[in-house]
């Protein structure tokens, strides 16, 4: 337990928010740019997040000002701290990894605000700095733990099999993973995603995070991953993923899952290649709910791009509580749609009268945009912010839910 920080240090990083708020971005830009001078730093990022048109420095600074701003009510943090833990134990970083990030950002802080960054400056935020990481290191030192003990759970890299491959649209392709040594896999929770390290030829190694799209079976894994254009990873594993590949995978990680006992309906919203997680939740209900109340609601650019349609269309039918409807954005003029697909997109006028506002849990994956208009959609309709679960690729954008 880290003892509280002193009354000083508090009221002068406080001071620091205008400076923060001025030139965060580019003290952020400096503190990468510092520690990725290290290669055993630099490869635990995803280098496509990083540099000017990166989203990763922008969502850091985010973060910095809000630890900032509310440095003397760190209970506000509480979910912020639980996301990066998860992040950071998938990523597989440890107690002598943050050392490195101390000396970037406060050289980076001293370097970017030059003589306002003063003696009291750099020793208050050099206390902040250490009072968060051992909370975390605190907090990730628990889960390693929790993982190692659990049936199927394990440290560090562990060798996975390609087992078999499966296309699902035009863009889209599932694996099926099997673990070399031949033991169970970690329950995972539904909507947790497993991180890979990638050894690609010509390139540093790289680690990349996707969501889980099967439920639990203590015996594989399946992801479904989107060929991005420029995508360096996902056009690797489309191209030499085929069986007999061996993959190295971290354990089971993130903090957007379906609790073991919903109580309330839910609603599933996804867009494009965002619904793995949810298929992944409603496997584990078809097979261990029921009865719950869902409804899948997804949205695809065409039905050539829309994966695993016919896999959601069984696992609806085993839950009689539950709906299925999928938007197309572009549908030919003289296609036939079923009853449970629409044109268009999913809006919150769509979704306040056809999804129960008033008591409904709301879980969200998808691209930022789609993200951003349908949280505050939600927000707008009447739900309430602990009923708004979501989960985003690439780094956390904490504005999503202001």
């Amino acid at each position: 337990m880290s003892q509280a920080l002193s009354e000083r240090t508090v009221t002068i990083v406080k001071a620091t928010v205008p400076a923060l708020q001025a030139h965060g971005l580019d003290i952020v830009r400096e503190m990468y740019a510092r520690m990725f001078q290290n290669p055993e730093i630099r490869d635990l990022f995803n280098q496509s997040h990083h540099g000017d048109s990166g989203s990763q420095p922008r969502a850091l600074t985010g973060a910095i000002l809000a630890y900032a701003a509310n440095i003397d009510n760190l209970g506000a943090l509480t979910a912020a701290v639980e996301r990066i833990a998860q992040n950071h134990v998938g990523l597989q970083i440890m107690p002598d990894h943050y050392p490195h990030v101390a000396s970037a950002l406060l050289g980076a802080i001293g370097h970017v605000l030059g003589e306002a960054a003063t003696e009291d400056v750099l020793t208050a935020w050099g206390e902040a700095y250490w009072f968060l990481a051992n909370i975390l290191i605190t907090r990730e030192a628990a889960l390693y733990e929790n993982l190692a003990a659990a049936e199927g759970g394990w440290n560090g890299w562990r060798a996975f099999e390609v087992a078999e491959v499966q296309p699902e649209s035009t863009v889209i392709t599932s694996i099926i993973l099997r673990p070399v040594d031949g033991g169970p896999v970690l329950a995972h929770k539904p909507g947790q995603y497993l991180t890979f390290w990638l050894d690609l030829p010509g390139h540093s190694p790289i680690k990349r995070n996707y969501s889980i799209s099967s439920a639990p079976n203590g015996e594989t894994y399946r992801i479904s991953v989107k060929r991005e254009p420029h995508g360096l990873a996902s056009t690797w594993l489309h191209e030499n993923a085929r069986p007999g590949r061996i993959l190295k995978v971290g354990a089971p990680a993130g903090d957007f899952f379906l609790p073991d006992d919903p109580q309330r309906p839910i609603v599933l919203l996804s867009g494009g290649v965002g619904l793995t997680p949810m298929v992944s939740m409603l496997e584990a209900l078809a097979a261990r709910q029921p009865q719950a109340r869902v409804h899948y609601v997804h949205g695809a650019r065409d039905v050539a791009s829309h994966a695993m349609g016919d896999h959601v269309r069984r696992l609806a039918a085993a839950i009689p509580a539950s709906r299925n409807t999928v938007f197309y954005e572009s549908v030919p003029e003289a296609a036939n749609l079923a009853d449970h697909e629409r044109t268009g997109r999913i809006s919150g006028a769509w979704l306040a009268s056809e999804t129960p506002v008033k008591e409904a849990d709301y879980y969200l994956c998808g691209p930022r945009p789609f993200l951003r208009a349908l949280v505050s959609d939600l927000v707008a309709i009447g739900v309430s912010a602990d009923r708004i679960h979501y989960e985003f690729f690439g780094p956390a954008d904490e504005a999503l839910a202001a």
